[in-house]
C-alpha cells in the first residue's frame, strides 16, 4: 500500500451485465475511484462476451491500478445453464486479474451482506444505502450491479483490516 492508499476492484460477475467498482482506502477511509458495467452483446457469441469481459476488466486494471481485487463466489442457480455461463464470466474476470499479477478474493453474496450491513439476507437497497454511506457519496447514479460490486470491494476492505487487526 502507497501513500496513496490501497485500490480495490471489485466485480459483479455476470454474462450480460458485470458491474465493477474501484475504491481506494487511505488511512481506513473507504472513497468510490469509479463503478460502472460491462455489457455484453447477448446476441454474440459466448466466447465473444468473455473477451469482452476481458478485455474490459483488463483495460481497468491498466487505468486504476488497483492492487487486489474481489468476486462474488458464485452461487448454485436452479438453472444450471445460466450457473455455467455465470461461472465463466466470472473467470474471465478473474483471468484478466490474474494476468496483471493482481491477488483475487471470493465472498459469498451473504457474507458482502453481512460485512456491510450487519445481516447476511439484507436486500440490495439496504446493500446500496450502506455503500453509499461508506463511500461517502450523497446521491449515487450507479447501476445495481455496480453498487453489487463497490459492496464486495468494501467488504473487501473489512475483511483485510480484520485480518490485519486480528493479526490473521
Amino acid at each position: 500500500m502507497s501513500s496513496d492508499g490501497l485500490v480495490v476492484l471489485g466485480i459483479d460477475p455476470g454474462s450480460r451485465v458485470t458491474g465493477y467498482g474501484l475504491v481506494r482506502e487511505v488511512s481506513g477511509q473507504a472513497s468510490l475511484l469509479k463503478a460502472g458495467t460491462i455489457r455484453t452483446d447477448s446476441k454474440k457469441e459466448m466466447c465473444a462476451r468473455l473477451g469482452h469481459i476481458y478485455s474490459k476488466i483488463a483495460e481497468l486494471v491498466q487505468s486504476y491500478g488497483p492492487v487486489e481485487a474481489a468476486i462474488e463466489n458464485v452461487f448454485v442457480a436452479a438453472n444450471p445453464s445460466s450457473a455455467l455461463k455465470l461461472g465463466q464470466a466470472r473467470g474471465a474476470a478473474i483471468a484478466a486479474c490474474a494476468v496483471a499479477g493482481l491477488t483475487v478474493s471470493g465472498y459469498e453474496p451473504t457474507k458482502v451482506k453481512q460485512s456491510l450491513v450487519g445481516t447476511g439476507r439484507a436486500d440490495k437497497t439496504q446493500v446500496a444505502f450502506m455503500v453509499s454511506r461508506i463511500l461517502g457519496v450523497k446521491d449515487p447514479k450507479w447501476a445495481k450491479d455496480a453498487s453489487d460490486a463497490l459492496a464486495i470491494a468494501v467488504c473487501h476492505l473489512n475483511e483485510r483490516r480484520f485480518k490485519r487487526m486480528s493479526g490473521l
